[in-house]
This record gives structure tokens, sequence and C-alpha cells, in this order.
């Protein structure tokens, strides 16, 4: 039989444990991730157990009578184990998760499935479980995504753009220069859509230092002075794109095609995906045909990011 309980700080080490061995988590699942904004959120993250021992995890939060596949992290559904496991399983997990949510008083839950490209092995049982208790798909983002061991040649105008680019004498390296990338970052986001990063520069440097192998800055310069640059969250599977910028000198020189050019090509290349991000607004109903058809003459071409309701 599979008992839910609620994560504890005591679970921190069995937590981060089962995370390293799962076959469909990523370091964001980690607690030094998701607790870093652990005063924005009522963190109620479950724990599966069967005969004692762990057997999935589902980092969540709530809100009212809501849980949430956890609002702070771009995905989290149930994170399984490789070995031991299998659809059976998810769906006992289900239902003994609902029978445990009524109990505390939630009567819905809002479920951010984890798309294909992040699983190390196949991990979509959940999916099942989800269409056995009815569940409503309520959002999909589309984000856009190149298949590193067969990627798409670049379109003509941007091989031509990295050629003019690279006649600049322009340097592109990963860089720990957080603070003035920010700031071309910040001006950028305040300018064009009156809004700053989701998160501070004082928040991205302490998740950088405590994840140096998974989040990573690249960045354009012409004399020592940023003017492109983008971060990256690297898991086993997949290089994310997030925080992508530039201003006005690097897009009349093409820097973000000359950056995009040499982390597809050269440092990313031997990672199974690179995955620009998603392109929409107002949960999924607004797309921004533009920054696809920019993403997909990088050679990229759609996954989607699914977001589900179950009631009880």
């Amino acid at each position: 039989m599979v008992e839910i309980k609620l994560y504890t700080s005591d679970l921190h080490k069995d937590w981060n444990r089962f995370v390293e061995e799962s076959k469909n988590a990523t370091f964001l699942h980690k607690r030094e991730y998701m607790d870093y904004h652990s005063d924005r959120f009522d963190d109620c993250s479950l724990v599966a157990y069967n005969k004692g021992k762990i057997i999935a995890l589902l980092p969540a939060n709530r809100v009212g009578n809501t849980l949430y596949s956890h609002q702070g992290l771009t995905y989290g559904g149930w994170l399984m184990p490789l070995k031991h496991f299998n659809v059976v399983n998810m769906l006992e997990v289900f239902d003994a998760m609902k029978d445990f949510l009524k109990s505390i008083g939630v009567n819905e839950l809002i479920y951010k499935a984890i798309p294909h490209i992040y699983h190390k092995y196949p991990a979509e049982e959940d999916l099942y479980a989800i269409f056995r208790h009815k569940g409503e798909l309520i959002e999909t983002n589309v984000s856009t995504t190149v298949l590193l061991s067969n990627p798409l040649e670049l379109n003509y105008s941007y091989r031509k753009a990295v050629k003019i680019a690279s006649m600049y004498g322009l340097d592109v390296v990963e860089s720990q220069d957080y603070e003035q990338y920010w700031n071309v970052l910040s001006e950028l986001l305040d300018t064009k859509y009156n809004t700053n990063p989701i998160h501070s520069l004082e928040e991205i440097t302490m998740l950088q230092n405590r994840f140096p192998n998974n989040i990573k800055l690249y960045t354009v310069s012409n004399e020592r002075k940023v003017i492109a640059g983008v971060l990256i969250y690297s898991t086993p599977m997949v290089a994310h794109a997030q925080y992508i910028a530039s201003n006005d000198e690097a897009k009349e020189k093409g820097a973000l095609m000359l950056l995009f050019n040499h982390l597809i090509k050269e440092v990313y290349k031997d990672t199974k995906y690179f995955d620009f991000g998603t392109s929409n607004e107002n949960k999924g109903l607004f797309l921004n045909e533009g920054l696809i058809l920019q993403k997909s003459h990088l050679g990229g071409r759609a996954i989607v990011y699914n977001t589900y309701r179950i009631s009880f």
C-alpha cells in the first residue's frame, strides 16, 4: 500500500538523494533550489512511501484549497525512480495522493508535467494517471528545441549574420560578470516590457554558487563591454536557454546569432537537446509568432509544456 506524507526538513538528504537517482528529475528539484524562495510559497511537497521506502516525490506548494506542482518551478510533476516503478505504481500513487489531499482539505491539483526532453529515461506514467483521474489540460506553452544529435542548419540569413558577426572581433565566453549582464538584461526588459527579471541579481548569483555546474552565463562582449548574453540551465539531457538579451549594438552586429551558433555547435554539441524556452503569454493562449520564427531559424522545432487540473 502506498502512503503519502508531507515533506519536512528532516527529509532533506533523502529528498536530494532520490532526485539524483530519479529518471525525470533535474537540479531544479533539489531542495537547495526549491527552498531559495520558500518565503514566497507555502511548501506542501509530497513524499510517497511503499513499505517505508520512498518511491516518488512531488515538489508542490499550497494556495488555499489548491495544490500546485510547484509554482516556483518551470516544471515539476511526480519524480520517479528508474527501477521497480511502472504505471501500475503511479496509479497507486495518484489514488493515495487523492485520498491524502482530501484529508487535508485540498480539492484541486494544478499539475505541471515535466516535458519529455528532460527525461533521462521514458517517464510519462503520470500522464496516464492524469487521464484516469479525468485530468483537464488547462495550459499549453510552446518551446522551441534543437535536437543536437542531428541539428538543422541555420537558415541562410542567420548563417550570413554569423559570418558578419565574426568579423567584428567579438568575444564569446562563459562569464562570471553577472552584474554587468544583469544591467543589460534589466534595461531591455524595462524598456521593452516594463518589467524586471524574475530573479534578482542577488538570487541568481546565489543559485549559481549553489549549482555552478548547472547554471552558466555566456556573454558576447566588445572591448570588454557586455552587449549580449544568455543564461543556460544545464541538465543531463537539456541545455535550456533563458534570460536572453542584447542591446542595440549587439543587434546591429548579430551578436546573438554568433553566440547561439557557438553554444549549439561547440559548447553543448554532446547534450541531447538545446531548448530556447517558451514563446507564450496568457497561459499559452497568445503565441509570439515573431519569436517562434527567430528560434525556428536557429534549427528549433516545437515541444510543449503542459499543465493539467484534477478536481477531487
